[in-house]
Order: C-alpha cells, then structure tokens, then sequence
C-alpha cells in the first residue's frame, strides 16, 4: 500500500498500525463494505470487523444503517483542524498569498515540509478563470518532482536531500520526471541562484508551477508556496514576470514570520 512505501520506518506496533491503515483506507474510499476493506487491507473480516468496532468507539468511524458500509466520521476532520490552527506560518501568510493570487490571477498553494512531502496546509483559488486544480488542503506531494519541493530540497543540506532521495519511491510520473540524482542536483544549484523553482509537468501532465521556499529565523526551510497554472499560461516569459511576485512574497514572509 502506498503509504507502506511512504513510511521511513516500519511501524513497530501492529495494532496501532491497523487502525491507522483503516482509516486510511476509509479516507482515501468512501464508504465502504466489510468484504471490500478487508481485501484492501488484506486482513481477515473477523480482524477488520475489531478494528471498526474500536474506532466506532472512539467515534472516528459509523456505520450505515441501511448500506452496512463505513466510512469516518467527521472527529478526523475536527483533529486536522485543530492542527491547522496551532500553526501560525497559515494566519501569517494567508493575506500575502492572497495578495499574490490578486496579482497572477492563479492558484497559490502553501505548504510544510513532512519526512519525505510536502503538505499543503493552504490554498488561496483563483477565481478569475475556468480552470481548477484537484490539490487539497492535507495532501501530500513528493519533494523530488514538485516545485515546492524543489525549493526546500535547495535549502537543506545535501545530506539531508540525498537522504530524502534515498528513502523517497523514485517513480516517473511523467515523461519530464527527474529521475536522476545528479539532474536533480543541476536543478538543485540552479534554484540556489536564482531563489525560485519549478515544477515543469514533472509531477502532472499540462500544469506548471512556480515556488519558493520560506525558512525560519534559523535558516531552516520549512515551508513553501507556489503558483500553479495549466501550461498554456505558464510561457517561460510569464514564468520570468511571475518570479518577481513570488520573491517579493517569499521576502515579506519570511520578515514577517521570523
């Protein structure tokens, strides 16, 4: 299962690591049967109907009257939020970020760097066109073939970055995924010079992206944010007229923050 693949480590205590497997799958499914999510686990019913039993408990998880199925309830949600409002880099950067769409007139995302992705804790939508981009608040993203990625992958050490190459699934996504390590380094330095990176349809086909990284009063990359577009508005020209936009943003942010 793909967050098998995304794990640093082996969980070392299987029940915990059930209930969070389920729930995983609970997530990433909808509503779903005991047969189902027993095959997608790979675990006996009597095993997966516990582990139900236990989060309907604890209340992250109901069962359908009428359909038999499961599916989380909203606790998870409320815990993600909690989240997010512990986290002040989002209040800091929400009227920057919004600046910045005002400006482009394209999504923005932000994001926190998490082991071996980026998540995105923000995401300010542009609304002066037709097109929307399927990222989520709470998803994840490789930092190996994304521009925020990028951007925080040029800030850390190089041990740190070749850690993170190391431990990621190297998958070519697209046919302009890097899958090299020594290209990413050529793309690595080139971020260094001039601030801002890319993601060139290396993570989805037809969408390109501008990002810079923010770090902490350490020096510490941290965070990030991007600009997304279809590639049809996203010329080499435009992408050179959005930089400026991006590194002043990056610069107010990290005054701000730190």
């Amino acid at each position: 299962m793909e967050h098998k693949l995304e794990a640093l480590e082996k969980n070392p205590i299987q029940v915990a690591d059930r209930l969070f497997q389920t729930m995983e799958v609970l997530a990433s499914s909808g509503p779903i049967g005991l047969m189902d999510l027993s095959g997608t686990l790979g675990l006996n019913k009597s095993t997966v109907h516990r582990i139900l039993n236990s989060l309907i408990y604890m209340g992250y998880v109901k069962q359908n009257p009428e359909t038999a199925k499961y599916s989380l309830t909203f606790k998870i949600w409320d815990l993600a939020n909690q989240l997010l409002t512990q986290n002040d880099i989002v209040d800091i950067a929400r009227p920057h970020l919004k600046e910045l769409v005002a400006k482009c007139g394209e999504t923005v995302h932000l994001v926190q760097v998490d082991g071996l992705k980026a998540v995105y804790i923000d995401k300010v939508e542009s609304y002066t066109n037709s097109v929307r981009l399927v990222s989520k608040v709470g998803k994840s993203i490789p930092l190996y073939c994304s521009g925020v990625g990028k951007a925080l992958l040029a800030e850390m050490s190089p041990a740190d970055a070749k850690a993170i190459w190391d431990k990621s699934e190297i998958q070519k996504l697209t046919e302009h995924t890097i899958t090299d390590y020594q290209a990413l380094q050529e793309r690595l330095s080139q971020v260094r010079k001039q601030g801002y990176a890319l993601d060139d349809e290396e993570n989805e086909l037809g969408v390109r992206c501008i990002a810079a990284c923010i770090k902490d009063y350490k020096g510490k990359p941290k965070y990030a944010f991007s600009i997304s577009a279809p590639v049809n508005r996203m010329s080499d020209e435009r992408i050179s007229e959005l930089a400026v936009a991006v590194l002043e943003t990056q610069k107010k942010l990290e005054a701000e923050w730190n």
